[in-house]
């Protein structure tokens, strides 16, 4: 990411996410200018390189305020802000949200099955009981995620429903909670 500045390098024109080609005082300059040429050459026609600071916040839980950006370093680089929280996202909305997608997840888990329900009504055929105890369990993970949802008093405690745990080795310690779902390892095999 770069900036190009004014010719006074006092104010910023223009944030450049990608390189492409530019028009400064009247030339053209092909793309290149931000692969093969240096930081030097660049500050030359004032566009500077953009480090950033802070880190961005979850957006699941919180609305980020937009990045700011201050001309820095004897004016040879530009600092961009991020990270700085405009304000919690509420509390029942996202409720409403982790309870749709919990409903997707169950659908999408459940979804190949419904042959075997059909076959059942129109011709009699028993469902295996590795596919209905599958159902079951998919059902009460759902029944219990949504559950926990409404449960969870403030937002940090509905934050730690959607917090994974990983031990020191980076192997995951605990699934979050509404990510938690039976495995269809013994139905697997009707599933189409």
């Amino acid at each position: 990411m770069w900036a190009k500045l004014n010719s006074d390098k006092d104010a910023i024109e223009e944030i450049i996410t990608r390189a492409k080609g530019m028009l400064v005082d009247g030339i053209n300059y092909p793309k290149v200018l931000f692969t093969l040429w240096t930081d030097a050459e660049r500050l030359a026609i004032n566009i500077v390189p953009v480090t950033t600071t802070g880190s961005h916040l979850d957006t699941r839980f919180y609305v980020e305020k937009d990045p700011t950006y201050a001309i820095a370093n004897d004016k040879e680089s530009v600092v961009r802000t991020i990270g700085v929280k405009q304000s919690d996202k509420t509390l029942a909305d996202l409720k409403t949200a982790a309870k749709v997608t919990a409903n997707i997840a169950a659908s999408n888990l459940l979804k190949g099955y419904g042959w075997l329900v059909e076959r059942k009504v129109t011709a009699d055929v028993d469902v295996p009981s590795d596919v209905l105890s599958f159902m079951a369990a998919i059902r009460t993970d759902h029944k219990n995620i949504c559950d926990d949802v409404d449960g969870a008093s403030d937002m940090a405690a509905f934050i730690v429903l959607h917090t994974t745990t990983y031990k020191d080795d980076g192997t995951v310690n605990v699934i979050a909670r509404v990510n938690r779902w039976t495995s269809n390892a013994d139905a697997s095999a009707y599933r189409r």
